[in-house]
């Protein structure tokens, strides 16, 4: 998106985003967008069918399994299907589970699962085609992005918003009222009732009301745009209004900013970010430093005397934790993901992340000697590392985990390899492949449930998978 929609578009911002929003079209996507799309379609799978054990959806699925409802979409990695509100909030939750899905720090947040649950459930219950799918998504997403920066970097930084939740809301709304066809008008009311809907809190990180944040920002995107076609009411401008959205969540508003062009590419898509660690994105940069000093110098435990990370200071309050004592403490760690990168252990396994990793007297004793200096100023996902060891020999690596792959095919192998590993263990190879074969070929689906259908697991699979 370009900035030259003008003040009148500024001024008007929830107007124009659902304009823009309800105009998105498959056909205006070139082929790497495209790919972009099917790429975070199969991480989201990943990280879903991997997270839909995890403590939060399951204690979610238990509540609404006993309500019941309407069988109109798969609760993915299960063997039942619920109507589509229920089946985005617990797929919603599934796929943050882990933490191990994909950011865009423009919103600065994780888009995809916020605003895929929505519209998979919704397009399962109409029989959507994967092309309508994919146009809708591209719709809540890019209108994720532009009112995250519109309200950066206060909502995030200093108001202490969780923008998954928050901002994510808006984002569902704008992709379920795409593939609803709503027109502008409808569209700024549902994203006006969204607004309105929308909540999560970064104190909560740590625990499992993070991923929860995920889960109800796909169902409360996903219900304003059902009420909206419903008729119900809302203000068309609840993002800049008096006391909207922005003005009750952000000391930074500016408007102008939601239509400044993207870094990477035309869309936002573009400087979509994946994981590779199973950690917070913002222990990523020094994860990475970490292991290539690892590598280069032939680094282990034992010779490691001092460790300084150098990294912005809006980190201290949301990936500092000095001594987690569990796996999902140990993911919100600078600490402990630095000392796991450097006693080689895989921070990319899931397993890696548990009570007896966070309290393993070897690692203990090696993050004890991590020391963390905060800066100002600097991209969140940029770290310095410098390590002194016991022989008094000094070594230093930067890195910024912040810049967007270019080489799409080359990003697309290693999802696949990611999925893989995610997958395969709990569903066996052939229904790994055909997941993949789907998502490959996703705009030539007629009917998105067929994709949903592969996600379902049987009793059998299920009693594997406990």
């Amino acid at each position: 998106m370009t900035s030259d929609v003008g003040n009148e578009g500024a001024l008007n911002l929830t107007r124009t985003l659902a304009e823009q929003a309800a105009g998105r079209t498959y056909a205006a996507l070139t082929d790497d967008q495209r790919a972009l799309v099917r790429q975070c379609v199969l991480d989201y799978i990943a990280v879903t069918l991997a997270g839909a054990r995890d403590n939060a959806p399951s204690a979610i699925l238990a509540e609404l399994a006993e309500m019941g409802g309407a069988p109109d979409a798969t609760i993915f990695g299960r063997g039942l299907k619920l109507p589509a509100l229920s089946a985005a909030l617990v797929n919603g939750t599934a796929s943050h589970a882990l933490d191990f899905d994909d950011v865009n720090m423009t919103m600065p947040g994780h888009v995809t699962v916020a605003v895929l649950p929505g519209i998979l459930a919704l397009g399962e219950a109409r029989s959507a085609s994967g092309k309508a799918v994919m146009e809708a998504f591209v719709a809540g997403y890019e209108l994720s992005c532009q009112v995250g920066a519109a309200v950066a970097p206060g909502h995030y930084r200093q108001t202490g918003f969780h923008a998954t939740g928050t901002i994510g809301a808006l984002g569902a709304a704008a992709s379920a009222g795409r593939l609803m066809c709503l027109p502008a008008d409808a569209m700024a009311t549902a994203i006006g009732i969204a607004v309105t809907e929308a909540a999560g809190l970064k104190s909560l990180f740590g625990t499992d009301c993070k991923p929860f944040h995920a889960g109800k920002a796909a169902q409360n995107g996903l219900l304003a745009a059902r009420l909206a076609a419903r008729g119900m009411t809302s203000r068309s401008d609840a993002i800049e209004c008096h006391q909207g959205f922005a003005d009750t969540h952000s000391p930074t508003f500016d408007a102008a900013q939601a239509f400044a062009p993207p870094a990477a590419g035309p869309l936002h898509l573009h400087d979509n970010l994946f994981k590779y660690h199973a950690a917070c994105y913002l222990t990523h940069a020094a994860i990475d430093a970490c292991r290539a000093l690892k590598r280069a110098h032939n680094l282990v435990p034992d010779r490691v005397g001092r460790v300084v990370l150098r990294l912005d200071e809006s980190l201290d309050r949301i990936c500092n934790v000095a001594s987690p004592k569990s796996g999902l403490e140990a993911k919100f760690s600078l600490r402990q993901t630095a000392a796991m990168a450097l006693a080689g252990v895989d921070t990319s396994g899931l397993v890696s992340y548990s009570a007896e990793t966070a309290n393993d007297p070897r690692l203990v004793a090696l993050r004890q000697k991590v020391e963390i200096e905060f800066v100002s100023g600097w991209s969140q996902t940029r770290t310095a590392v410098e390590i002194e060891t016991t022989d008094g020999a000094q070594f230093q690596a930067e890195h910024d985990a912040g810049i967007a792959a270019t080489d799409i095919a080359g990003q697309g192998q290693r999802l696949v390899e990611k999925f893989t590993a995610l997958v395969e263990p709990l569903y066996g190879t052939t229904r790994c492949s055909e997941i993949i074969a789907l998502v490959n070929r996703l705009d030539e689906l007629t009917d998105v449930g067929t994709l949903a259908a592969a996600c379902r697991a049987e009793t059998a699979v299920l009693s594997r998978a406990a």
